[in-house]
């Protein structure tokens, strides 16, 4: 039975959808999160859609058993590639994925010019093949999958030298072409948006799609009567299958806040001990 004091269960293959986690935490402060960062895996994007199905199954397991009332896949590659069989594997669960902002992008651009940077299963994904089809016509979209900085961001390297040179890779080509908007298809992106508004400038907007997850998740919650209405601040669990002293060095630049992190090990590709 699902209980408004439940918490929301959160996911990634790493580090990115603490993005996610702190436009939720901005939304609905109240609420209790239980996040979990696959480092274990990450990253995500050069792996099979069965593997990644699978992670997430154990993950979604793990977070259930942990009494979460919702869960928020906060990674575009898991939302990719699995959150069609998420849904129909856990049908009496609620989901919310990550699907790339190209919608809005094409409502807002002036020059029917929009760069996207996603990772390569994103872009491979039919979810995102759906969004353009859907939402693009007559846009150009330039695509690129940003070799590399996946990692950079799991190791804190926010603006190094090594992180802006892939980024001006690829950005720079993209403002050639006369490109307006930045639409950020992985939720790691969100914490070098300073970096990549340096690179851009001011007439190119970047669009963050993380405070827009954070709504859908509120609306399904008050829908069901789940919202949390205590007048206190919600805690954070973080559990990582990766090096728990990494993520806890690099959590001072990602949030707000301090929590502790807790360590869990993979039995096997869908169970977690």
């Amino acid at each position: 039975m699902k209980k408004p004091n439940n918490p929301i269960g959160v996911f990634d293959s790493g580090v990115g959808g603490l993005s996610v986690l702190r436009a939720i935490r901005e939304q609905m402060p109240s609420e209790d999160v239980f996040y979990f960062g696959d480092q274990g895996h990450v990253p995500y994007g050069p792996r099979s859609m069965e593997q990644i199905q699978n992670f997430s199954e154990g993950i979604t397991r793990f977070l259930l058993g942990h009494n979460s009332k919702i869960i928020v896949v906060a990674c575009n590659t898991a939302s990719a590639a699995a959150l069609k069989y998420l849904r129909e594997t856990f049908s009496d669960v609620q989901f919310v994925g990550m699907e790339p902002a190209i919608k809005p992008a094409a409502e807002k651009t002036q020059t029917g010019k929009v760069g996207v940077l996603a990772t390569p299963a994103t872009f491979q994904g039919a979810l995102y093949a759906s969004v353009v089809e859907r939402f693009a016509a007559g846009v150009e979209l330039f695509q690129h999958t940003c070799p590399g900085l996946v990692n950079q961001i799991e190791l804190g390297e926010l603006d190094s030298p090594k992180t802006r040179a892939i980024l001006e890779d690829a950005l720079l080509p993209m403002l050639e072409k006369n490109i307006d908007t930045v639409v950020l298809g992985c939720t790691h992106y969100p914490f070098v948006i300073p970096l990549i508004e340096q690179i851009v400038g001011e007439n190119v907007r970047v669009i963050d799609p993380a405070p827009s997850v954070a709504r859908q998740a509120k609306r399904l919650l008050e829908a069901e009567g789940l919202v949390n209405s205590s007048s206190a601040k919600g805690s954070i669990q973080i559990f990582t299958s990766g090096d728990v002293k990494i993520v806890e060095a690099v959590l001072p630049k990602l949030l707000n806040e301090s929590t502790s992190v807790k360590s869990v090990k993979w039995k096997n590709d869908r169970e977690i001990r």
